[in-house]
């Protein structure tokens, strides 16, 4: 594992763009029994425009018609992804609420497949997926490549994300302690007085840690500005 390990971080390191990381991961990918790969990145935010970028080495027709038919956002396995680091196997049970996309996907040759995300604390999430045409996944084989599909899409999301850059925080300027501590309490439903009260501060001082946060982030509420907080990680 060490050898197969080095060998594709040595590729990686010397990748200037994505399409390079794609072709490496690829490789990889079809050293561990898979004809396919795909790697997308989602940023967060903003709530209802979420970017998302895809790679992909799928048919071209495919990948066309995936876009084209609003698949991403009925994909199950997005779905998932979205929400758990938990790897998910394809089946029909997991596609059943997507039955044509699923019938689809197998006409060119994506009968099955693998996939796993790994979630960044700037709002960013990647998901990597591996496919093939044929050979169900066993679970005996599964307990064998885990180790190395874990390595994979861990090593493939810092790959693309070395070169893609875009995080949320860029250009955000550090919050204080105390803009932290305001924007918790506004979370959880505290107006400024009570935050004064427990914080044993007074409103104007509440309210100007607020207002300074809030020019932080770009945020027009102290509302939002507790939501958008909260989604970069930064009341952690």
């Amino acid at each position: 594992m060490d050898e197969w390990t080095q060998d594709i971080l040595g590729r990686l390191s010397e990748a200037c763009e994505p399409s390079q990381v794609l072709a490496q991961i690829s490789g990889a990918a079809r050293q561990l029994g898979f004809e396919h790969c795909a790697y997308g990145l989602r940023t967060l935010v903003p709530f209802t425009r979420p970017k998302t970028l895809m790679f992909s080495t799928y048919d071209e027709r495919w990948s066309r018609r995936y876009i084209n038919a609003g698949y991403l956002q009925v994909d199950p396995t997005v779905v998932h992804g979205v929400h758990s680091g938990t790897p998910v196997v394809w089946s029909n049970e997991v596609f059943r609420d997507a039955p044509q996309m699923w019938d689809e996907a197998r006409s060119f040759g994506l009968r099955v497949g693998w996939a796993q995300s790994v979630f960044e604390p700037d709002a960013r999430v990647g998901m990597l997926t591996l496919a093939r045409s044929g050979e169900p996944l066993t679970p005996a084989e599964m307990r064998a490549k885990d180790p190395l599909l874990q390595w994979l899409v861990i090593t493939a999301h810092r790959a693309f994300c070395r070169l893609l850059g875009g995080s949320p925080l860029a250009g955000v300027e550090p919050l204080t302690a105390r803009q932290v501590e305001v924007l918790r309490w506004t979370g959880d439903g505290k107006t400024s007085d009570e935050i004064a009260c427990i914080l044993c501060i007074s409103k104007p001082t509440v309210d100007f840690h607020l207002r300074n946060a809030m020019a932080k982030l770009g945020a027009s509420t102290k509302s939002s500005a507790a939501a958008f907080a909260s989604r970069l990680g930064l009341l952690n």
